[in-house]
């Protein structure tokens, strides 16, 4: 992406969203076995229980209202694609009585390719689903089989083959850093082939109280060093670069259109609305963490948070400067910072590694994977 382009696309985005614009995730804590690497609210959980838990998730939505229209909506987990057909129709029923929805608004489900079929596919488009993430993240059987995911590479590639029967705007997770692999640029290729549209590449983090952890504790797992990992991200990215997918965000490449709008509403401070457990909202000026045990969740057990002028503005540096949404200059000044006023903000744009243009100051693409230290030095 050339410096002129550096947020052509997503200002083009949000001439069609306002303030009266909103996002909604949902989660969905299912799963049928714990990756070893995974960190998230997740449980296998029984018919009985999981029952217990729609009929919570319906209530939280039903006694939540809002007059916003809804731009995004989006359903994570867990393993979403463990929802029955019962269970999807009764989520979507809800949120259309509840809320004004738009009839362009980028509704995206996650799948693992183990726990999709056809049937579900239908499903999801019956119920106005357009964008499906299929969580890959490899595909050498090896791998797969040593980080507990339940595919395999042929399963994965088959899965991929079916949706793309139903679904033009297909996402695919790699993760980078996994034992073995020095890249997986090999697999992008595989991907591209198979019509994806949208590749989110993310570094492999090994979390305390998962399996990973123990494993790499015990030097039973090896995951690539920093270097291998620096390595294998730069090729990717020059690899991506060269098929036209535009890397947008730090972690996150797409062909032109089909960058992830809910994302987007993330990262450009946007409002947004969690519903489940663990699920986070951010609504006039405040952040909600719902409970992340069942238990407290059921008791709507929840954490507010108040963001202070001085959050808003590293939280509006951070978020725009990983991405393509770039951060506006205006929108500093009246919390109070000035940030052309900061050094390292002129050496920066003296050295071409920043661009401003249109009020609004970006970091290149190529940078990103420094972005920690840009934004670090662009604090106040």
């Amino acid at each position: 992406m050339k410096s002129s382009e550096v947020g052509k696309d997503v200002d083009a985005f949000y001439t069609s969203s306002s303030e009266n614009d909103i996002s909604i995730y949902i989660h969905i804590p299912f799963c049928e076995r714990k990756c070893s690497y995974c960190a998230f609210v997740s449980f296998c959980l029984s018919y009985a229980e999981r029952e217990e838990y729609i009929n919570f998730l319906l209530d939280e939505i039903e006694n939540f209202s809002t007059t916003k229209k809804v731009k995004t909506i989006y359903l994570g987990g867990g393993t979403p694609s463990l929802l029955i057909k019962d269970e999807i129709f009764a989520i979507f029923k809800k949120l259309r009585e509840k809320f004004n929805i738009d009839e362009n608004a980028e509704i995206t489900i996650e799948v693992n390719p183990n726990s999709v079929d056809e049937e579900k596919l239908k499903v999801y488009k019956e119920v106005g689903i357009n964008r499906i993430s299929v969580g890959v993240q490899s595909l050498s059987n090896k791998t797969l089989k040593s980080i507990g995911r339940l595919h395999t590479k042929k399963e994965a590639i088959d899965k991929l083959k079916l949706i793309g029967k139903y679904f033009d705007n297909i996402s695919a997770d790699l993760i980078l850093g996994l034992s073995g692999e020095k890249s997986v640029t090999r697999y992008a290729k595989k991907l591209i082939k198979l019509k994806v549209k949208h590749i989110s590449s993310y570094m492999l983090e090994v979390h305390e109280n998962t399996k990973l952890f123990s494993e790499v504790r015990d030097k039973k797992y090896r995951p690539l060093d920093e270097k291998g990992v620096a390595k294998s991200y730069e090729r990717l990215a020059k690899f991506l670069s060269k098929h036209n997918f535009n890397q947008y965000e730090v972690s996150n490449f797409a062909l032109a259109g089909y960058e992830s709008k809910h994302n987007l509403n993330y990262w450009s401070y946007g409002e947004y609305i969690g519903f489940g457990i663990s699920a986070h909202s951010f609504l006039s000026h405040k952040r909600i963490a719902n409970a992340n045990s069942l238990q407290g969740y059921y008791i709507r057990k929840q954490k507010e948070e108040k963001i202070t002028k001085d959050m808003e503005i590293e939280e509006r540096i951070m978020l725009g400067l990983r991405c393509f949404a770039g951060v506006d200059i205006s929108i500093l000044n009246n919390l109070g910072y000035d940030i052309q006023k900061n050094e390292n903000y002129k050496r920066f744009l003296n050295e071409g590694e920043i661009i401003e243009e249109n009020g609004k100051f970006y970091l290149l693409p190529k940078y990103y994977k420094f972005a920690d230290y840009y934004i670090l030095n662009l604090f106040p």
